[in-house]
């Protein structure tokens, strides 16, 4: 099932590719400005948890675990109140924040090796599956991991690795300073695919 956005500022941020990749990745994007007034719709939200639950993972290991915290309830305040720098601005207009934690040993104790990399698979499904179906994701590394283990009680298997902003986009103009609105609206760039391939025989 699709759930499409129909009500979503009109603002084409298309990648410019060398050659067609599929219409979800080309247009997703990461925005700061979201629109603080709209509520997620659960069955959206359940698909973009879904998408990361059926992500690969190591010998089907599945270390990645969430924090699903929506705006309005203490755990969203309690993960907002880590969020640094830009971030604490413009992130608590997200309808939902999700904390991405790797189960980094396993039930022996065991280090799980690939647990960072298969979150970030598990984070990236996600992010697709949540543009897919009308909604945008901005993914954080700057928050403070000390306070967001403490807040949440997390063992030491569990380490939180990122935060994501999930909720509907608002126009640039909403966000609250100059230096934000640039960068909502600046242009979209990558590194050219030559420089990212070391070897392509």
């Amino acid at each position: 099932m699709t759930i499409t956005d129909t009500t979503r500022p009109a603002f084409d941020r298309a990648a410019s590719t060398s050659a067609p990749i599929l219409p979800t990745l080309a247009e997703r994007w990461s925005p700061r400005s979201f629109d603080a007034a709209k509520p997620i719709d659960e069955t959206v939200l359940t698909a973009s948890l879904e998408a990361a639950r059926w992500s690969p993972s190591a010998a089907n290991s599945q270390p990645a675990r969430f924090i699903v915290a929506r705006r309005g309830t203490p755990e969203f305040d309690a993960v907002a109140a880590t969020l640094m720098g830009f971030n604490s601005v413009w992130a608590g207009s997200a309808a939902v924040l999700i904390v991405a934690v790797a189960e980094v040993v396993d039930a022996d104790g065991k280090p799980r090796r690939w647990a960072e990399y298969d979150l970030g698979q598990a984070v990236a499904h996600l992010s697709v599956q949540a543009h897919h179906d009308g909604l945008h994701v901005h993914q954080m590394g700057g928050f403070d991991v000390a306070a967001l283990t403490e807040a949440f009680s997390l063992p030491d298997a569990l380490v939180p690795i990122t935060i994501t902003a999930l909720g509907h986009l608002a126009p640039a103009d909403a966000l609250p300073d100059d230096a934000l609105r640039s960068r909502e609206t600046a242009p979209r760039t990558r590194l050219p695919l030559a420089d990212l391939l070391l070897t392509n025989a």
